[in-house]
């Protein structure tokens, strides 16, 4: 059962499992949920190792209220930062999965005081902005400006509805063109077949990003999704790693 906490007037899901410390809060991608492949083997991992867990849903997404076509980064950021704040004990372990990564390099720089260690999963900072924005046509730049809103065909389902709004506040939280310094261990992995998020992104993240203890992991034919087993635990491991490097 998932449980409640209220932010500007909208209740927002959550499934914390206490444990030690530092805690592992999973960050979902766009239009996605926290009962995804990903957020539930990370939380049975982290429950066999006794170690805190925290999946949640953004507003508009899973059991979170709000409609998804109201929100943007900023809305999302902030949701993240009031579960994060309100449910854990001390700096955690961020797993930022697709515009998941974009939030906790955002909570990252923001907030570093809550950060332990990092780890993405095909990361896509500044997605709105480079890859979205770019891929429209004239017409739908203008029809997104007039009219507030355009539909756009996904390869998960239903059609996204973008919004004004979220081109918009994506520009103001832009991670990859002011500094960014990440002064813990991150790990961060990459599918080749990633058609949503290109490898590139995934180096000029790691070019771009200022720490001492930053590595990439690519992994030949796999796709956005990474859920296969080996792709599992290779998140698993890259969890591990960064709970290594704290204690050393």
């Amino acid at each position: 059962m998932s449980e409640r906490i209220t932010r500007n007037g909208r209740t927002l899901a959550y499934n914390h499992t206490p444990g030690t410390g530092p805690g592992v809060v999973f960050l979902g991608g766009f239009a996605s949920d926290m009962q995804g492949t990903k957020a539930l083997a990370l939380e049975a991992w982290a429950g066999g190792a006794g170690r805190a867990f925290l999946r949640l849903d953004y507003s508009g997404h899973g059991d979170s209220e709000g409609a998804f076509t109201d929100g943007c980064i900023g809305d999302w950021f902030a949701d993240a930062l009031a579960v994060i704040e309100g449910v854990t004990t001390g700096p955690q372990i961020l797993v930022g999965s697709s515009m998941g990564g974009w939030i906790s390099l955002l909570i990252a720089r923001e907030r570093p005081d809550l950060v332990a260690g990092l780890v993405t999963i095909a990361a896509a900072p500044d997605f709105t902005e480079d890859g979205m924005w770019p891929s429209f046509s004239d017409a739908q730049r203008q029809q997104i400006m007039t009219d507030g809103q355009i539909s756009v065909p996904s390869d998960y389902g239903d059609p996204y509805v973008i919004t004004r709004r979220l081109i918009e506040d994506g520009r103001d939280r832009l991670v990859l063109r002011s500094p960014l310094p990440l002064p813990f261990p991150v790990r961060m992995v990459q599918g080749t077949a990633d058609t949503a998020v290109s490898t590139a992104t995934a180096l000029r993240l790691l070019e771009h990003a200022d720490g001492p203890d930053i590595r990439l992991t690519l992994v030949r034919g796999a796709d956005h999704r990474f859920s296969e087993p080996d792709e599992i635990a290779l998140i698993e491991r890259s969890v591990d790693e960064v709970l290594h490097r704290l204690r050393a």
